[in-house]
């Protein structure tokens, strides 16, 4: 007899519950209401102890790339983890837990490696910023883009290099490319991909651009290319078939 997992919606497409989704999103924000209890100057150095920015990578802190998407400096707002929980959980029913898991991961180092590369190149001799300061400019994900200048006084063109980047903005940028690149018919998946790719170009081009802005566009780009590889694999599957 045919679980609930196991049955086929008319289209083919499996009936599951995207419980890994869930119990992810659920997971970052109970995080997130618990580290807003502590005290700001603990709340921050745990933060920044799981950030992917230049000091920990360049010191080795490898483990950062995985302990940063399970950290938000806020809560976040209902809409945006609504949002977050829709583009998980779409992925999950169409492609199960564990390509969606990877197509995040994947996203979420690759642009956080990139973004790493970039910073690091900028630095001269890997001087970094003032140390303790606290985030001037979160983003939706819980992310932060720069350090707050009242925390670094005249802070030089490096201080992001120990900026607080936590945040679950890449690997969704990520998932949502690759969600827009396996779309079915040709014309919605073409027009739905670049749409994507010019709202993310767009904040780049920008005069205040932030380093999370790049993030983003990568881990965009990143999850397209996944995406147009797992419509490859399905297609050849298919053809086999």
């Amino acid at each position: 007899m045919p679980t609930a997992a196991s049955r086929m919606t008319p289209r083919g497409l499996p009936l599951a519950v995207p419980w890994a989704a869930s119990l992810y999103v659920g997971a970052v924000q109970l995080g997130a209401y618990a580290t807003a209890r502590l005290p700001r100057h603990r709340r921050t150095e745990l933060l920044r102890a799981h950030s992917t920015n230049v000091t920990n990578l360049r010191a080795g802190k490898w483990q950062t790339l995985v302990t940063s998407a399970a950290f938000v400096e806020e809560p976040l707002p209902v809409a945006y983890g609504a949002a977050l929980l829709a583009a998980l959980g779409t992925a999950e029913a169409r492609w199960g837990p564990w390509r969606t898991a990877g197509v995040f991961a994947a996203g979420h180092v690759g642009a956080s490696l990139l973004v790493y590369a970039a910073l690091r190149g900028r630095s001269p001799g890997g001087a970094p910023g003032a140390p303790g300061a606290p985030c001037a400019r979160p983003t939706g994900a819980g992310d932060c883009a720069v350090p707050a200048p009242e925390a670094t006084g005249e802070a030089p063109p490096d201080a992001t290099t120990r900026a607080i980047d936590v945040g679950a903005s890449y690997g969704f940028n990520a998932t949502v490319g690759a969600l827009a690149a396996t779309v079915p018919h040709r014309g919605a998946r073409t027009a739905a991909t670049a749409g994507l790719l010019a709202l993310g170009t767009w904040p780049v081009l920008r005069r205040r651009r932030t380093f999370t802005d790049a993030g983003h566009l990568a881990a965009l780009a990143l999850g397209v290319a996944m995406g147009t590889g797992i419509r490859a694999v399905k297609g050849r599957r298919a053809g086999g078939g």
